[in-house]
C-alpha cells in the first residue's frame, strides 16, 4: 500500500477560557475544506469496461470514493470528527438510540461510505444490485465478519452484523468480490460524532458544556487533527474557523 501524507494542514479553532463547571449542554459546528486547487475526481473505470459483474459494476463510470471533494464550495466530504472517549455524562436523548441502521450497495458501491454506528447497535446489509456481494468487516474490537448477501436484499432480510465495543478508529469493511469496493465505519458507545457532508460542514449537538477534544480522521492519512480543542458552553453553539487541508498520495 502506497504512503500516504498530508501536504498542508491548518486548523484553528475559536478557543473560550474554560468553564467552570462543566453543567449545561451545547452544541459545535464547521466546515472542512480543501486548500488550493480542488483535484479532479480520479476514475477506476469507466462506463462498459471489462470488470467482474460489469453489466452492474460498470453501469457509469465509476469513481474513487477515497477523496470526495465539491468543486463548488471546497468541501471534503466523509471526514469523521469524534470524541475519542465517552464523557461524564451524556444528555438524556442521546441515551437511547435505534437497534441497527442500514448499509447497502449500489452499482456496486458501499451506501454510505462513512458511517456512525453505536456501539450494541446492529448493522443491517442490504443490496440493491442483482448481483451477489459479500461485506468483509476489519473491527479492532469487534468481531470481524465476512458474510455475502444475496442480490436484491430488502430491509428486513439482510444479514446483520453486530457491535459490542467501541473502536479506537473507524473500520475499514470491503467486498472481496469487487475489489474497489470499500467504506468504513466508526463504533462508538457515545454519540458525540459526525461526518462531514458534501459541502465539508458537521455538527455535533448535545455536548455536555466544558473543554472536549476531538479527533479529525480521513481514510487517506488518517489523523488529520488528534486534538482538536473546543471549549462548549451551555445553550451556545461553538462554530469554528474553517478548517483546510490538501491531502494526497505519495
Amino acid at each position: 500500500m502506497n504512503r500516504l501524507f498530508v501536504v498542508c494542514a491548518v486548523a484553528v479553532s475559536f478557543l473560550m477560557p474554560a468553564a467552570s463547571a462543566a453543567d449545561g449542554w451545547g452544541s459545535v459546528k464547521g466546515r472542512i475544506i480543501w486548500k488550493g486547487d480542488v483535484p479532479e475526481p480520479v476514475l477506476l473505470h469507466p462506463k462498459g469496461a471489462s470488470v467482474k459483474d460489469a453489466e452492474v459494476c460498470a453501469a457509469t463510470d465509476m469513481y474513487r470514493q477515497d477523496l470526495v471533494v465539491d468543486p463548488e464550495t471546497k468541501g471534503i466530504a466523509n471526514i469523521f470528527i469524534y470524541l475519542r472517549k465517552a464523557p461524564k455524562k451524556i444528555h438524556p436523548d442521546a441515551k437511547e438510540f435505534e437497534s441497527s441502521v442500514i448499509f447497502d450497495q449500489k452499482n456496486c458501491t458501499f451506501i454510505p461510505h462513512a458511517m456512525l454506528v453505536r456501539a450494541g447497535q446492529s448493522v443491517e446489509v442490504l443490496n440493491s444490485d442483482p448481483v451477489a456481494h459479500n461485506t468483509h468487516t476489519y473491527p479492532i474490537r469487534n468481531k470481524g465478519e465476512n458474510l455475502t448477501v444475496a442480490p436484491m436484499t430488502t430491509a428486513g432480510k439482510g444479514p446483520l452484523f453486530t457491535t459490542r465495543a467501541s473502536e479506537i478508529l473507524p473500520t475499514e469493511v470491503k467486498c472481496d468480490f469487487h475489489g474497489w469496493m470499500n467504506a468504513y465505519w466508526l463504533i462508538l458507545n457515545h454519540p458525540y460524532a459526525a461526518i462531514t457532508a458534501k459541502d465539508g460542514s458537521f455538527e455535533i449537538s448535545n455536548l455536555p458544556a466544558g473543554r472536549h477534544k476531538f479527533r479529525v480522521w480521513h481514510e487517506r492519512v488518517g489523523y488529520l487533527e488528534r486534538s482538536l480543542v473546543v471549549e462548549i458552553r451551555d445553550g451556545e453553539t461553538t462554530e469554528l474557523k474553517t478548517l483546510e487541508y490538501e491531502i494526497h498520495e505519495k
